[in-house]
């Protein structure tokens, strides 16, 4: 007799996986920048202990994300910097401090240097130029 098999994972799900927890995406967003070590890291997430700041840095090397360089051998001390993978996840740091600012009256949505208009995501099909918002939802094949 076989076993039920699982249904795969979501998109979604997958991404949690990887990065889906506080203090890895606060610290995906400071090594936007520029690489860091260990201290500045520490310095540019208040309230991160030590022991969870190592931790995060670790699951992030596993997942790809982040680079660890040594810039010291005695005693061993090491630089931080995204991966490509990790920097693409940018745009997605971006949608969710904008969701945050428009929702939780903290801070001002991301806007336009030219015109000083707030932006506004979209979705775009590259291959048959069409837009696909909110009403279009049911074409997306997943999430």
């Amino acid at each position: 007799m076989t076993e039920p098999s699982q249904p795969l994972p979501s998109a979604l799900a997958t991404a949690l996986d990887r990065v889906g927890d506080r203090w890895s995406l606060l610290l995906v967003e400071a090594l936007l920048t520029a690489p860091r070590r260990f201290n500045e890291l520490s310095e540019a997430i208040p309230g991160i202990a030590p022991n969870i700041l190592s931790d995060r840095l670790r699951r992030l090397e596993r997942a790809g994300v982040v680079v660890a360089t040594p810039y010291s051998r005695r005693p061993m001390r090491m630089e931080y910097a995204l991966t490509a993978d990790g920097r693409e996840l940018a745009g997605a740091l971006r949608l969710l401090a904008d969701w945050g600012a428009r929702g939780g009256g903290i801070g001002e949505p991301l806007r336009h240097d030219v015109c000083g208009t707030p932006l506004e995501a979209r979705w775009h099909c590259p291959t048959c130029g069409r837009t696909v918002d909110d009403t279009d939802a049911i074409e997306l094949t997943s999430l």
